[in-house]
């Protein structure tokens, strides 16, 4: 039996209707929490550094999936912005680039990171659902924990395919429907959704506030408006179009008795970790 890709929760309400409560969520730079636990207060260049620092020290294996060597001269849009960490990367790797970000807020830091770095490029605010790039058009498209907060997981991906050339590639990652935590904070849920990937439970399974919240929170400790948890076979499917894709597990938190999260990230992340990074190519 083949498993049906789960619907998104928020095509029960006019699109408009989230994306607007999506643009006001991600106003707030993501990682704002982290940056306030690491002590940043502006975003001088200074600040900014000692972010990137820390950001790509907590997920040391990011640049591993982004392969920024084949980025020079290469046109490369990148959905999801945030701190503009991963943005600012690409652009410094020589790339033609342009971020896209639903939310003003973080449109606002990319293009004050690439304006104080005097690197080329913009980032202009818009939705990867109505992808204003042309077809065939990119070498690259790059999103990291951005699509499963869009309200339609399969809409992005077809987008994606759509506007990168035949060759082309995507680094994308979204979150794991069977990592561990999964099965150790909501097994019932989890359970649910075991059934239904496998083709023996009908009705899809909803994201519980209380996941989206552990996930993803503002510093108002509100969780995301949206988040969907995919798991390899449903991303299989949701990829068909694609010539070729590659899946890989990463992160993790620290557990019990001494184990930290840098020990594990090699093992449980790799294992059932929170995170599926996928390369594909068109």
């Amino acid at each position: 039996m083949t498993a049906s890709i789960a619907p998104d929760m928020a095509k029960q309400r006019p699109q408009r209707e989230f994306d607007a409560a999506n643009a006001e969520f991600w106003n707030e730079l993501c990682c704002s929490s982290f940056a306030q636990q690491i002590g940043i207060t502006d975003h001088s260049a200074t600040s900014l550094k000692k972010f990137d620092d820390a950001y790509l020290a907590f997920y040391p294996y990011l640049l591993e999936h982004v392969e920024l060597d084949l980025m020079a001269g290469m046109k490369v849009l990148e959905i999801g912005l945030g701190w503009g960490t991963l943005g600012q990367k690409i652009a410094e790797a020589g790339a033609e680039y342009v971020g896209m970000d639903i939310a003003q807020g973080p449109v606002r830091m990319m293009n004050h990171r690439l304006q104080m770095a005097g690197l080329a490029g913009h980032a202009v605010q818009g939705s990867m659902l109505r992808c204003p790039m042309e077809s065939d058009s990119l070498d690259f498209v790059v999103s990291i924990g951005c699509f499963h907060h869009t309200g339609d997981v399969q809409r992005c991906m077809d987008e994606t395919h759509r506007v990168l050339k035949p060759g082309g590639r995507a680094f994308i990652m979204v979150y794991n429907r069977f990592s561990y935590t999964q099965w150790i904070k909501w097994p019932g849920t989890t359970f649910k959704a075991l059934l239904h990937d496998a083709g023996l439970r009908r009705n899809a399974i909803e994201t519980k506030a209380s996941q989206r919240k552990s996930y993803d929170s503002n510093l108002a400790g509100e969780g995301a408006p949206e988040t969907v948890f995919l798991s390899i076979r449903q991303l299989r499917g949701m990829l068909s179009r694609f010539h070729s894709a590659r899946f890989t597990k990463e992160n993790c938190t620290g557990l019990p008795y001494f184990l930290t999260r840098e020990r594990l990230l090699p093992y449980l992340g790799s294992l059932a970790g929170h995170d599926i990074y996928i390369a594909a190519q068109k």
